[in-house]
């Protein structure tokens, strides 16, 4: 099945006002296209410095660096005042030797298929890392889903569904939640395959628990990133306990991050999402907080905290900055004001290249995505697994094994980087990419 010609470069729904955690800033002798166009290039240069370091054979790194599969495809969906609006989706399969291709679903004003296809390679390298039997994927639908009502966004998720069905299946491509989409949109997305296939529970992961879906799996990547930031400390001799974290990012990521880096004694002292940030050096009452956002839709105007914006958010003199909102946070026009110690990429490829540098040259560690926020990939498993063995596990089970799995990973990638002298996030790579080229070696 061949890619699709590109859809025309007008959005289907006129993308909403820029806000600052979706800012992604232009690297240096870049064309004017789109920051967010950027992303593919930032993923196939840490590739490629991987691969580098590995002397990976050029024929193999040309099978892993190319997807299988990129679909397009248009969405006609009937709006409630009765006009028929035309939106367009995407679906790049880019890697299955190790298992189905695995990978969310995104509805975002700036999806398209360049970010798609970056994202898709972050997660055959995020899957390989973690070691469980996926592939990586990504999908998304160009569309602003804060201006739709539920009726548009469910007819739109089901039309999309139809469009992919032939690509789908629990052991060819199950997709997942991502920015913008929930359990009830993997509820739709079950129930209109479900139509033509029977009851296929596994053909998503990130289901509402009622559905099929597994206990943990709302806070998995929230506890995968306190696993990883808990490990990454004891490894610098850093104490979590009453450190300083700023955390860019409240949504379902970097709330849950905040709740249980707490739980570990850590003092969460400002947070943001995108309609800016609120700083409290004393700490913040994090339950406090989630009651505040359930009731405010912001976590603006918290008693006894000061507004900030997130570009000051990310500027705080803290031990520990956990970027959980969109990419492209940390440029090289911000590197230089970073202060904390330890810098989490909770979101995906939140810190571009040439600022991953120079944050390396002032000292400041960086732990990479494909590491950090792998506990949703690793706990979507286990719903996969549950739904085809057909057997719940019970929470305790589901987060002991994450610990078991996030942990694993972490001192595979600290033994490289440091048995090397390398980065984390080449480490990383190095890592996944290794596991991906043996199981390619053996297939071809």
């Amino acid at each position: 099945m061949s890619a699709q010609t590109a859809p025309p470069s007008k959005k289907a729904i006129a993308a909403s006002p820029t806000t600052p955690s979706d800012n992604r800033s232009h690297e240096p002798h870049e064309t004017e296209a789109t920051a967010h166009m950027n992303f593919n290039r930032i993923t196939d240069e840490q590739f490629q410095a991987a691969a580098d370091h590995l002397k990976l054979d050029p024929e193999i790194q040309l099978v892993l660096r190319t997807p299988y599969r990129e679909l397009i495809v248009q969405i006609p969906v009937r709006m409630d005042d009765g006009h028929l609006e035309l939106f367009h989706g995407y679906r790049v399969q880019h890697n299955a030797v190790r298992g189905p291709y695995k990978g969310g679903l995104r509805f975002h004003p700036e999806v398209d298929l360049n970010e798609v296809r970056s994202l898709a390679a972050l997660m055959t390298w995020k899957t390989a890392l973690v070691d469980i039997p996926f592939g990586g994927a990504k999908g998304g639908v160009t569309c602003d889903p804060t201006k739709m009502s539920r009726d548009e966004l469910q007819r739109l998720t089901r039309e999309f569904t139809r469009k992919l069905d032939m690509a789908l299946g629990v052991y060819r491509d199950i997709p997942a939640p991502d920015v913008n989409t929930n359990p009830q949109v993997m509820a739709w997305i079950m129930d209109e395959y479900g139509k033509k296939h029977g009851y296929t529970p596994a053909i998503v992961t990130g289901k509402p628990v009622s559905l099929g879906g597994s206990l943990g799996r709302e806070q998995a990547t929230g506890r995968g990133t306190m696993i990883i930031t808990r490990e990454a400390c004891r490894a610098l001799k850093m104490s979590l306990k009453g450190a300083s974290v700023a955390i860019q990012g409240f949504g379902n990521v970097g709330s849950w991050t905040a709740r249980l880096v707490g739980e570990q004694g850590a003092k969460i002292v400002a947070v943001s999402d995108v309609h800016g940030g609120i700083h409290c050096p004393a700490g913040i009452d994090v339950t406090a907080l989630f009651a505040h956002v359930k009731e405010e839709k912001t976590v603006l105007g918290f008693p006894g905290s000061v507004s900030i914006t997130n570009e000051e958010l990310l500027c705080l003199n803290v031990d520990i900055l956990i970027p959980a909102a969109l990419g492209g946070a940390i440029t090289r026009e911000n590197a230089d004001h970073i202060q904390a110690k330890l810098v989490i990429e909770a979101a995906n490829s939140p810190v571009t290249p040439r600022a991953d540098e120079m944050l390396r040259q002032r000292g400041i560690t960086v732990i990479p995505d494909i590491l950090v926020n792998a506990g949703g990939v690793t706990v979507s498993y286990f719903e996969w697994v549950q739904n085809l063995q057909q057997f719940r596990w019970d929470e305790a089970r589901v987060n002991d094994e994450l610990e078991k799995r996030m942990v694993a990973a972490w001192q595979l990638v600290h033994t490289v980087a440091t048995g090397q002298k390398l980065p984390y996030r080449i480490a990383a790579y190095c890592v996944a990419l290794e596991k991906v080229a043996e199981a390619t070696r053996q297939r071809y």
